[in-house]
Protein backbone atom coordinates (compact mmCIF):
# COMPACT_ATOMS: atom_id res chain seq x y z
CA UNK A 1 0.00 0.00 0.00
CA UNK A 2 1.56 3.36 -0.98
CA UNK A 3 2.56 5.87 2.14
CA UNK A 4 0.27 8.75 1.08
CA UNK A 5 -3.03 6.11 0.94
CA UNK A 6 -5.64 7.64 3.52
CA UNK A 7 -7.22 4.17 3.17
CA UNK A 8 -7.81 1.81 6.05
CA UNK A 9 -8.01 -1.67 6.43
CA UNK A 10 -9.93 -3.41 8.57
CA UNK A 11 -8.04 -5.68 10.57
CA UNK A 12 -10.53 -7.03 12.54
CA UNK A 13 -11.88 -8.90 9.04
CA UNK A 14 -8.78 -9.75 7.89
CA UNK A 15 -7.81 -13.18 7.14
CA UNK A 16 -4.21 -14.15 7.72
CA UNK A 17 -3.50 -17.70 6.86
CA UNK A 18 -1.06 -19.72 8.74
CA UNK A 19 1.11 -20.55 6.37
CA UNK A 20 4.81 -21.70 6.54
CA UNK A 21 6.59 -22.61 9.52
CA UNK A 22 9.87 -22.63 11.12
CA UNK A 23 12.05 -25.67 11.50
CA UNK A 24 15.05 -27.06 12.99
CA UNK A 25 18.05 -28.20 10.57
CA UNK A 26 20.16 -29.58 13.00
CA UNK A 27 22.62 -27.63 10.55
CA UNK A 28 25.15 -25.73 13.32
CA UNK A 29 25.67 -22.73 10.89
CA UNK A 30 21.83 -22.46 10.86
CA UNK A 31 20.10 -24.08 13.78
CA UNK A 32 16.42 -23.10 12.29
CA UNK A 33 15.09 -21.35 9.38
CA UNK A 34 12.19 -19.84 8.10
CA UNK A 35 10.60 -21.46 4.83
CA UNK A 36 6.94 -20.21 3.09
CA UNK A 37 4.15 -22.35 2.08
CA UNK A 38 6.09 -23.92 -0.48
CA UNK A 39 8.61 -25.19 2.03
CA UNK A 40 11.36 -23.46 0.40
CA UNK A 41 13.57 -20.90 2.52
CA UNK A 42 13.21 -16.88 2.75
CA UNK A 43 16.68 -15.72 1.37
CA UNK A 44 16.41 -12.62 3.21
CA UNK A 45 15.12 -14.17 6.85
CA UNK A 46 18.17 -16.99 5.81
CA UNK A 47 20.80 -14.08 5.52
CA UNK A 48 19.99 -12.53 8.51
CA UNK A 49 19.91 -15.25 10.93
CA UNK A 50 23.00 -15.87 9.66
CA UNK A 51 24.19 -12.50 10.42
CA UNK A 52 22.55 -13.21 14.61
CA UNK A 53 24.69 -16.23 14.60
CA UNK A 54 27.76 -14.63 13.75
CA UNK A 55 26.97 -11.98 15.79
CA UNK A 56 26.95 -14.84 18.90
CA UNK A 57 23.70 -14.83 19.00
CA UNK A 58 22.41 -18.26 20.42
CA UNK A 59 20.04 -21.14 18.73
CA UNK A 60 16.93 -20.19 21.03
CA UNK A 61 17.16 -16.73 20.16
CA UNK A 62 17.03 -17.46 16.25
CA UNK A 63 14.28 -19.73 17.23
CA UNK A 64 12.60 -16.46 18.64
CA UNK A 65 13.25 -13.85 15.56
CA UNK A 66 12.47 -16.49 12.93
CA UNK A 67 8.68 -17.02 14.93
CA UNK A 68 8.30 -13.60 15.07
CA UNK A 69 9.46 -12.59 11.36
CA UNK A 70 7.08 -15.40 10.56
CA UNK A 71 4.11 -13.56 11.80
CA UNK A 72 5.01 -10.57 10.11
CA UNK A 73 5.51 -12.58 6.77
CA UNK A 74 1.95 -14.18 7.56
CA UNK A 75 0.48 -10.32 7.97
CA UNK A 76 2.20 -9.11 4.62
CA UNK A 77 0.91 -11.93 2.80
CA UNK A 78 -2.47 -11.45 3.65
CA UNK A 79 -2.49 -7.66 2.48
CA UNK A 80 -0.12 -9.04 -0.41
CA UNK A 81 2.68 -6.57 0.23
CA UNK A 82 6.22 -7.96 -0.41
CA UNK A 83 8.76 -7.56 2.50
CA UNK A 84 10.78 -4.91 0.94
CA UNK A 85 7.69 -2.73 0.17
CA UNK A 86 6.18 -2.70 3.34
CA UNK A 87 6.06 1.19 4.41
CA UNK A 88 4.57 2.79 7.86
CA UNK A 89 1.46 2.19 6.89
CA UNK A 90 1.85 -1.93 7.15
CA UNK A 91 3.37 -1.81 10.51
CA UNK A 92 0.48 0.33 11.73
CA UNK A 93 -1.71 -2.26 10.67
CA UNK A 94 0.58 -5.33 11.91
CA UNK A 95 0.70 -3.30 15.46
CA UNK A 96 -3.49 -3.40 15.41
CA UNK A 97 -3.67 -6.33 13.92
CA UNK A 98 -1.36 -8.05 16.69
CA UNK A 99 -3.05 -6.53 19.48
CA UNK A 100 -6.89 -7.16 18.71
CA UNK A 101 -6.34 -10.90 17.37
CA UNK A 102 -6.83 -13.76 19.65
CA UNK A 103 -3.91 -16.41 19.58
CA UNK A 104 -4.24 -19.55 18.08
CA UNK A 105 -6.00 -21.81 20.39
CA UNK A 106 -3.95 -24.73 21.89
CA UNK A 107 -5.15 -28.33 23.71
CA UNK A 108 -5.51 -27.51 27.52
CA UNK A 109 -6.05 -29.32 30.34
CA UNK A 110 -9.60 -29.50 32.07
CA UNK A 111 -8.52 -28.03 35.14
CA UNK A 112 -6.32 -25.34 33.58
CA UNK A 113 -6.73 -21.77 35.15
CA UNK A 114 -9.33 -19.86 32.93
CA UNK A 115 -7.24 -17.35 30.22
CA UNK A 116 -6.06 -14.14 32.04
CA UNK A 117 -6.93 -15.60 35.29
CA UNK A 118 -4.84 -14.76 38.52
CA UNK A 119 -3.35 -17.21 40.68
CA UNK A 120 -4.37 -16.42 44.50
CA UNK A 121 -1.19 -17.75 45.78
CA UNK A 122 1.59 -16.13 44.08
CA UNK A 123 -0.62 -13.21 41.97
CA UNK A 124 1.09 -14.48 38.80
CA UNK A 125 -1.47 -14.28 35.92
CA UNK A 126 -2.36 -17.03 33.27
CA UNK A 127 -1.90 -16.22 29.51
CA UNK A 128 -4.72 -14.12 27.88
CA UNK A 129 -6.40 -15.27 24.81
CA UNK A 130 -4.62 -12.06 23.23
CA UNK A 131 -0.90 -11.37 22.76
CA UNK A 132 0.68 -9.97 25.89
CA UNK A 133 2.11 -6.00 25.81
CA UNK A 134 5.70 -7.86 25.64
CA UNK A 135 5.25 -10.42 23.19
CA UNK A 136 4.55 -7.09 20.71
CA UNK A 137 7.25 -5.22 22.01
CA UNK A 138 9.38 -8.21 21.25
CA UNK A 139 7.86 -8.66 17.62
CA UNK A 140 8.41 -5.34 16.97
CA UNK A 141 11.94 -5.05 18.19
CA UNK A 142 12.81 -7.96 15.76
CA UNK A 143 11.13 -6.61 12.72
CA UNK A 144 12.77 -3.55 12.99
CA UNK A 145 16.28 -4.87 13.73
CA UNK A 146 15.32 -7.44 10.33
CA UNK A 147 15.37 -3.97 8.27
CA UNK A 148 17.81 -2.01 9.98
CA UNK A 149 20.44 -5.04 8.45
CA UNK A 150 18.70 -4.65 4.83
CA UNK A 151 19.03 -1.13 5.11
CA UNK A 152 22.90 -1.31 6.34
CA UNK A 153 23.81 -4.30 3.75
CA UNK A 154 21.87 -3.65 0.94
CA UNK A 155 20.62 -0.43 0.92
CA UNK A 156 17.02 -1.21 0.99
CA UNK A 157 14.46 -0.51 1.81
CA UNK A 158 15.52 3.08 2.25
CA UNK A 159 12.82 3.06 5.52
CA UNK A 160 12.45 1.15 8.06
CA UNK A 161 8.53 0.54 8.51
CA UNK A 162 8.98 0.77 12.15
CA UNK A 163 10.35 4.22 13.06
CA UNK A 164 12.91 4.76 15.70
CA UNK A 165 12.14 6.41 19.37
CA UNK A 166 12.10 10.34 19.23
CA UNK A 167 15.18 11.38 20.82
CA UNK A 168 17.03 8.26 20.67
CA UNK A 169 18.95 8.74 17.15
CA UNK A 170 22.57 7.50 16.75
CA UNK A 171 24.98 9.35 18.65
CA UNK A 172 22.57 11.65 20.26
CA UNK A 173 20.85 9.57 23.80
CA UNK A 174 23.96 8.77 26.09
CA UNK A 175 26.54 9.97 23.77
CA UNK A 176 28.26 11.75 26.58
CA UNK A 177 27.15 9.84 28.94
CA UNK A 178 28.46 10.39 32.86
CA UNK A 179 29.77 6.66 34.76
CA UNK A 180 28.00 8.03 37.93
CA UNK A 181 24.50 8.40 36.23
CA UNK A 182 21.51 6.21 35.20
CA UNK A 183 20.99 5.99 31.48
CA UNK A 184 18.67 8.49 29.75
CA UNK A 185 15.52 6.75 28.07
CA UNK A 186 14.16 8.44 24.99
CA UNK A 187 11.53 10.94 25.78
CA UNK A 188 8.91 9.50 23.86
CA UNK A 189 8.11 5.67 22.92
CA UNK A 190 8.73 5.14 19.40
CA UNK A 191 5.74 4.46 16.90
CA UNK A 192 3.77 1.55 17.22
CA UNK A 193 5.14 0.32 20.56
CA UNK A 194 2.96 -0.84 23.03
CA UNK A 195 3.82 0.55 26.43
CA UNK A 196 5.87 -1.04 28.99
CA UNK A 197 4.33 -3.15 31.38
CA UNK A 198 5.25 -2.62 35.37
CA UNK A 199 4.02 -5.61 36.99
CA UNK A 200 3.62 -5.97 40.60
CA UNK A 201 6.36 -8.32 42.39
CA UNK A 202 5.14 -11.57 43.00
CA UNK A 203 5.89 -13.80 45.87
CA UNK A 204 4.27 -16.49 47.90
CA UNK A 205 3.59 -16.92 51.76
CA UNK A 206 5.80 -18.72 53.76
CA UNK A 207 2.87 -21.12 54.97
CA UNK A 208 1.95 -21.83 50.83
CA UNK A 209 5.59 -22.98 50.13
CA UNK A 210 5.78 -25.23 53.36
CA UNK A 211 2.25 -26.54 51.94
CA UNK A 212 4.37 -27.07 48.31
CA UNK A 213 7.35 -28.54 49.74
CA UNK A 214 5.49 -30.79 51.96
CA UNK A 215 3.71 -31.75 48.86
CA UNK A 216 6.50 -33.05 46.78
CA UNK A 217 6.44 -36.96 46.51
CA UNK A 218 10.22 -37.47 45.77
CA UNK A 219 13.66 -36.28 46.63
CA UNK A 220 14.29 -35.06 43.05
CA UNK A 221 11.45 -32.79 43.27
CA UNK A 222 12.87 -31.70 46.64
CA UNK A 223 16.22 -31.06 45.48
CA UNK A 224 15.12 -28.94 42.78
CA UNK A 225 12.92 -26.23 44.55
CA UNK A 226 15.78 -26.11 47.36
CA UNK A 227 18.00 -24.77 44.34
CA UNK A 228 15.48 -22.80 42.99
CA UNK A 229 15.17 -20.75 45.92
CA UNK A 230 18.27 -20.30 47.08
CA UNK A 231 20.72 -20.15 43.75
CA UNK A 232 17.40 -17.62 42.10
CA UNK A 233 18.49 -19.93 38.89
CA UNK A 234 16.09 -20.29 36.07
CA UNK A 235 14.35 -23.14 35.61
CA UNK A 236 15.87 -24.06 32.07
CA UNK A 237 19.59 -23.04 33.41
CA UNK A 238 19.31 -25.50 36.64
CA UNK A 239 17.63 -28.56 33.94
CA UNK A 240 21.05 -28.12 32.20
CA UNK A 241 23.40 -29.07 34.82
CA UNK A 242 25.97 -31.46 34.09
CA UNK A 243 26.56 -33.23 37.01
CA UNK A 244 30.91 -32.57 37.59
CA UNK A 245 29.42 -28.74 37.61
CA UNK A 246 28.08 -29.36 41.29
CA UNK A 247 30.66 -28.85 44.06
CA UNK A 248 29.29 -29.07 47.48
CA UNK A 249 32.39 -28.82 49.18
CA UNK A 250 32.26 -25.58 48.02
CA UNK A 251 28.55 -25.52 48.34
CA UNK A 252 27.78 -24.35 44.96
CA UNK A 253 26.40 -24.96 41.41
CA UNK A 254 27.40 -24.18 37.89
CA UNK A 255 24.73 -22.69 35.34
CA UNK A 256 25.20 -21.84 32.13
CA UNK A 257 23.57 -18.06 32.23
CA UNK A 258 20.29 -18.08 29.26
CA UNK A 259 21.66 -14.93 27.73
CA UNK A 260 25.19 -14.60 27.93
CA UNK A 261 25.73 -18.28 27.80
CA UNK A 262 28.39 -17.78 30.53
CA UNK A 263 29.21 -20.48 32.81
CA UNK A 264 28.45 -19.00 36.53
CA UNK A 265 29.08 -20.61 39.91
CA UNK A 266 25.95 -19.82 42.13
CA UNK A 267 25.90 -20.71 45.91
CA UNK A 268 23.37 -22.59 47.35
CA UNK A 269 21.68 -23.96 50.72
CA UNK A 270 23.19 -26.88 52.45
CA UNK A 271 19.60 -28.17 52.56
CA UNK A 272 19.65 -28.19 48.64
CA UNK A 273 22.74 -30.20 48.56
CA UNK A 274 21.53 -32.82 51.15
CA UNK A 275 18.34 -33.17 49.22
CA UNK A 276 20.38 -33.98 45.89
CA UNK A 277 22.81 -36.09 47.88
CA UNK A 278 20.01 -38.56 48.64
CA UNK A 279 18.32 -38.34 44.97
CA UNK A 280 21.46 -39.24 43.59
CA UNK A 281 22.16 -42.32 45.99
CA UNK A 282 18.28 -43.32 45.42
CA UNK A 283 19.51 -43.25 41.27
CA UNK A 284 22.94 -45.16 41.50
CA UNK A 285 23.43 -47.45 38.93
CA UNK A 286 20.61 -46.42 37.37
CA UNK A 287 21.66 -43.41 35.36
CA UNK A 288 24.87 -42.76 33.49
CA UNK A 289 27.45 -40.96 35.97
CA UNK A 290 29.90 -39.01 34.46
CA UNK A 291 30.90 -34.84 34.48
CA UNK A 292 29.16 -34.53 31.44
CA UNK A 293 26.00 -36.02 31.55
CA UNK A 294 22.92 -34.82 33.07
CA UNK A 295 22.05 -34.43 36.36
CA UNK A 296 18.67 -34.31 36.48
CA UNK A 297 16.35 -37.37 35.03
CA UNK A 298 13.01 -38.85 34.94
CA UNK A 299 11.74 -41.03 37.43
CA UNK A 300 9.59 -43.32 35.34
CA UNK A 301 11.16 -45.63 32.65
CA UNK A 302 12.76 -45.85 30.21
CA UNK A 303 15.02 -43.00 31.83
CA UNK A 304 15.44 -39.65 30.09
CA UNK A 305 17.06 -36.66 31.02
CA UNK A 306 14.52 -34.31 32.60
CA UNK A 307 13.21 -31.16 30.42
CA UNK A 308 11.10 -27.92 31.16
CA UNK A 309 8.08 -29.26 30.82
CA UNK A 310 8.52 -32.51 33.13
CA UNK A 311 9.89 -30.39 35.80
CA UNK A 312 6.89 -27.94 35.63
CA UNK A 313 4.47 -30.62 36.13
CA UNK A 314 6.12 -31.20 39.44
CA UNK A 315 3.57 -27.99 40.84
CA UNK A 316 1.11 -28.73 38.69
CA UNK A 317 0.74 -32.16 40.45
CA UNK A 318 1.21 -31.03 43.95
CA UNK A 319 -1.17 -27.97 43.49
CA UNK A 320 -3.66 -29.69 41.92
CA UNK A 321 -4.95 -32.37 44.55
CA UNK A 322 -6.43 -31.33 48.19
CA UNK A 323 -4.95 -32.36 51.76
CA UNK A 324 -6.81 -34.79 53.17
CA UNK A 325 -5.92 -36.35 56.85
CA UNK A 326 -5.51 -40.30 56.84
CA UNK A 327 -6.14 -42.63 59.99
CA UNK A 328 -2.15 -44.19 60.78
CA UNK A 329 -1.94 -47.45 62.52
CA UNK A 330 0.06 -47.04 66.03
CA UNK A 331 0.96 -49.95 68.59
CA UNK A 332 -1.08 -51.13 70.97
CA UNK A 333 -0.84 -49.75 74.25
CA UNK A 334 0.78 -46.66 73.29
CA UNK A 335 0.97 -44.32 75.91
CA UNK A 336 2.87 -41.37 74.76
CA UNK A 337 1.83 -39.58 71.15
CA UNK A 338 3.44 -41.26 68.05
CA UNK A 339 4.81 -39.52 65.67
CA UNK A 340 6.71 -39.51 62.32
CA UNK A 341 10.08 -38.44 61.55
CA UNK A 342 10.94 -38.59 57.88
CA UNK A 343 9.24 -40.82 55.22
CA UNK A 344 10.47 -41.58 51.39
CA UNK A 345 7.76 -42.82 48.18
CA UNK A 346 10.03 -44.13 45.63
CA UNK A 347 6.20 -44.00 43.85
CA UNK A 348 3.06 -42.38 43.88
CA UNK A 349 1.60 -45.63 45.50
CA UNK A 350 4.61 -46.86 47.48
CA UNK A 351 5.36 -45.21 50.93
CA UNK A 352 7.80 -45.85 53.58
CA UNK A 353 7.78 -43.74 56.93
CA UNK A 354 9.93 -44.24 60.32
CA UNK A 355 9.48 -42.35 63.64
CA UNK A 356 8.77 -43.26 66.85
CA UNK A 357 6.12 -44.13 69.69
CA UNK A 358 6.75 -44.53 73.68
CA UNK A 359 10.69 -43.75 72.56
CA UNK A 360 10.61 -47.00 70.39
CA UNK A 361 10.72 -47.11 66.53
CA UNK A 362 7.97 -46.65 64.53
CA UNK A 363 7.66 -48.13 60.74
CA UNK A 364 4.96 -47.16 58.28
CA UNK A 365 3.95 -48.39 54.69
CA UNK A 366 1.84 -46.79 52.43
CA UNK A 367 -0.09 -49.07 49.85
CA UNK A 368 -1.91 -45.67 48.04
CA UNK A 369 -4.98 -46.73 50.04
CA UNK A 370 -3.95 -47.12 53.56
CA UNK A 371 -1.19 -47.21 56.19
CA UNK A 372 0.03 -50.17 57.92
CA UNK A 373 2.64 -50.90 60.59
CA UNK A 374 6.09 -52.53 59.91
CA UNK A 375 7.79 -52.61 63.10
CA UNK A 376 11.74 -52.24 62.83
CA UNK A 377 14.11 -53.65 64.23
CA UNK A 378 16.09 -52.05 67.26
CA UNK A 379 19.24 -52.84 68.75
CA UNK A 380 18.86 -56.46 69.44
CA UNK A 381 19.52 -57.85 73.06
CA UNK A 382 20.13 -54.65 74.93
CA UNK A 383 17.51 -52.04 77.22
CA UNK A 384 17.83 -49.70 74.63
CA UNK A 385 15.88 -46.44 73.50
CA UNK A 386 15.61 -46.06 69.53
CA UNK A 387 14.57 -43.44 67.06
CA UNK A 388 14.95 -43.30 63.03
CA UNK A 389 15.39 -39.98 62.02
CA UNK A 390 15.88 -40.56 57.79
CA UNK A 391 15.05 -42.28 55.40
CA UNK A 392 15.51 -42.94 51.70
CA UNK A 393 13.65 -45.74 49.13
CA UNK A 394 15.42 -45.96 46.06
CA UNK A 395 13.33 -48.72 44.98
CA UNK A 396 9.12 -50.01 46.44
CA UNK A 397 11.23 -52.91 48.29
CA UNK A 398 14.94 -51.08 49.60
CA UNK A 399 14.91 -48.42 51.83
CA UNK A 400 17.61 -47.40 54.36
CA UNK A 401 16.96 -45.78 57.57
CA UNK A 402 19.45 -44.02 60.00
CA UNK A 403 18.99 -42.55 63.44
CA UNK A 404 20.60 -43.36 66.81
CA UNK A 405 19.72 -45.28 70.13
CA UNK A 406 21.22 -45.20 73.54
CA UNK A 407 21.15 -47.75 76.72
CA UNK A 408 22.20 -47.55 80.12
CA UNK A 409 24.63 -46.02 79.88
CA UNK A 410 23.14 -43.45 77.99
CA UNK A 411 25.79 -43.15 75.72
CA UNK A 412 24.44 -42.17 72.21
CA UNK A 413 25.32 -44.25 69.12
CA UNK A 414 24.82 -44.13 65.32
CA UNK A 415 21.59 -47.24 63.97
CA UNK A 416 21.36 -48.05 60.45
CA UNK A 417 18.29 -50.21 59.03
CA UNK A 418 17.67 -51.47 56.19
CA UNK A 419 13.75 -52.84 54.61
CA UNK A 420 13.76 -55.46 52.17
CA UNK A 421 9.98 -55.25 51.55
CA UNK A 422 9.46 -57.89 54.02
CA UNK A 423 11.57 -56.69 57.66
CA UNK A 424 14.10 -54.74 58.80
CA UNK A 425 17.94 -55.52 58.94
CA UNK A 426 20.02 -54.03 61.08
CA UNK A 427 23.23 -52.65 59.50
CA UNK A 428 26.66 -51.77 60.70
CA UNK A 429 27.52 -48.49 61.79
CA UNK A 430 30.45 -46.27 63.33
CA UNK A 431 29.51 -45.82 66.47
CA UNK A 432 29.81 -41.95 68.52
CA UNK A 433 28.69 -40.15 71.40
Amino acid sequence: MPEHSTTVRNVAALAVARVGRVEATGDPLLPFRLVDEQGAGIPAVTEFLHHMLADDASPASLRSYAYELLAWFRFLGAVMVPWDLAGRVEARDFALWLKTVKKPARQRRPDAPAPGSVNPVTGKAAPGDNYAARTRRHARAVIRSFYEYHREMHGRPLVNPFPQAKGAEEGQLNAHHNPMQPFRRPSRRAAYQPKEPRPAPRSIPDQAFNDLFAGLACNRDRALIAFYISTGARASELLGVAQGLVAPEEQTIGVVRKGSRALQHLPASADAFVWLRLYQQEMHGLVPRGPGEPLWWTLRRPLAPLTYDAARMTFTRVNGRRWRILKLPTPAGTRAAAGLHSVSCPRSSVCIAIGAADEEQLGEEWNGTAWRMIGAQGEPGRDVHSNLLGISCWQARRCMAVGSYFGVSEVVHVLAEEWNGRIWRLLPAGRGS
